[in-house]
């Protein structure tokens, strides 16, 4: 392997702002060669298990056993050797149980495979599926009832063609992408969806490379049209029309806490943060909320670290041309994002792709890493969060009214209890990591709030329907499960 050299581009805060501290998680396990990772209760005992894509070697199925992980990928019918690019939870047949699509690099067989749960083994099904594509450079798929019919449909972001959109159909697939105006020629690398204009239906962020601008895809009546120009969201923080800029990864958080969610912009060149809301276009913060570090970004996860009710950031840096650029655990601090990465991530070669999930149950997210270099790079960080018995967290699982999995792209608020007071804002995965989805509950932290009123709000066929759990303790019900939609 070529030696790399560990480069900090354009540092704008300096590390230790935060009490973030992370330690590897059973260290023997790895994420060298890997590419995507995704969690998801896949055998359904109430606690979330990891998926993780390598660049090549079998795939591994890590199923969480009381915080302990272990790979069972070889029973469950998962551990194929192919190079896996992305990867996708979602329950697309309605059982009740996460069925797993996973996108590869082009080879002699096709480049999406759809496995279906059954108990907790997996079958593949692609062709029944009708979703056999043969060739393409898959990127970020994502399961979403795009058409508010009740059940989950795939969008898939393509490096080399246009991207796809197939239609759920009693669990048969139709790419109706032309059609809907989805099947944007560009080089697309990622894609988020939410309804960013609160309008009442779900619309489509889309991250292209090479200069490529990106696509803000708004959602009329099921028609989309792109109105990133208008918007001011067609470079996300990076250089307009430069070949060597890119948007790889883009993530949806309310960075500033006024309950509209923004879009971040994990970049090749300047990371970019762009504030949404009732007025006018979105306005570039970047460099106010100190997030524009420039290199070579693959991945932004957000999720609340230390559980005080703000929306943190991990933006991971790449390996290209033989150079590393860092990653960064960034602190929002009602002010800014400042650099708080603590010294073991700091410590670790570039990564590819990052996720969070409370492996371990102790109300606090840890982070599970994919990587590429190194034989060393820990597969798992257990966060070890000082303030974790000040500061409170409520896990929000939300589900249909059949109590399945469709409802990707809902909102979560919690707002301290009889008041209008926000505490925080979540939105249920329709995209995240890199190339991945994964299906878990949508953390809130709470900082010192002791009783809240949680509020769920489906976007569908115009109308932002919102479901209200009342009077919450979190310290008795860490976690529960809202009937939505």
């Amino acid at each position: 392997m070529a030696a790399a050299t560990l480069v900090i581009v354009s540092a704008l805060g300096s590390p230790g702002g935060a009490p973030f501290s992370f330690a590897s998680a059973q260290p023997g396990l790895s994420a060298a060669g890997t590419l995507t990772n995704a969690w998801a209760d896949y055998d359904g005992d109430g606690d979330p298990d990891l998926f993780v894509g390598f660049n090549g070697g079998p795939s591994r199925l890590y199923r969480n056993d009381a915080g302990v992980m272990r790979d069972v990928a070889g029973d469950a019918g998962l551990a194929e050797a192919r190079a896996t690019r992305a990867a996708a939870w979602g329950d697309y047949d309605g059982d009740g149980d996460p069925d797993l699509l996973l996108g590869y690099a082009p080879g002699a067989e096709g480049v999406l495979r759809l496995h279906r749960n059954t108990n907790g083994r997996f079958t593949d099904v692609t062709f029944a599926a009708g979703l056999p594509v043969a060739t393409g450079a898959v990127r970020q798929p994502a399961w979403i009832d795009f058409d508010g019919d009740g059940d989950l449909d795939l969008f898939v972001a393509f490096r080399d063609r246009p991207n796809a959109m197939f239609r759920n159909t009693r669990g048969r697939f139709i790419d109706v992408a032309a059609a809907a105006g989805l099947a944007d020629p560009r080089k697309s690398v990622g894609a988020v969806w939410i309804d960013f204009d609160q309008d009442g239906d779900l619309d489509l962020y889309v991250a292209n490379q090479d200069g490529d601008a990106n696509a803000l895809l708004r959602n009329t009546n099921g028609k989309f049209s792109d109105v990133a120009p208008a918007m001011g969201a067609e470079w996300a923080g990076r250089a307009a029309r430069e070949a060597t800029n890119g948007t790889v990864r883009p993530c949806a958080l309310d960075a500033n806490g006024d309950g509209w969610l923004d879009l971040f912009g994990a970049n090749y060149g300047p990371n970019g943060l762009l504030l949404l809301g009732r007025r006018g276009p979105a306005r570039d913060a970047s460099r106010l909320l100190a997030v524009a570090y420039d290199g070579r970004h693959d991945t932004c996860a957000p999720a609340d670290i230390d559980n005080d009710g703000r929306i943190d950031l991990y933006v991971n840096g790449t390996i290209t041309g033989g150079v590393q650029h860092r990653d960064y655990m960034l602190h929002n601090t009602g002010d800014v994002f400042s650099d708080a990465t603590p010294a073991s991530v700091l410590a670790l070669p570039a990564s590819h792709g990052a996720s969070w999930a409370d492996f371990d149950g102790d109300g606090d997210l840890d982070l599970a890493i994919a990587g590429t270099t190194a034989a060393v790079m820990p597969l798992l960080l257990r966060n070890e969060l000082a303030s974790a018995a000040s500061h409170g967290s409520l896990s929000v699982r939300v589900v249909d009214r059949r109590g399945r999995a469709t409802l990707a792209g809902a909102e979560v608020r919690v707002y301290a209890a009889g008041t209008r007071r926000l505490l925080a804002t979540g939105l249920v995965d329709s995209g995240s990591g890199y190339n991945s989805q994964s299906d878990l509950p949508v953390h809130l932290g709470l900082g010192d709030a002791r009783r809240v009123d949680v509020q769920v709000i489906v976007p569908r066929h115009g109308r932002r329907t919102a479901v209200w759990q009342r009077g919450v303790v979190p310290t008795r019900t860490r976690a529960i499960t809202v009937r939505a939609g």
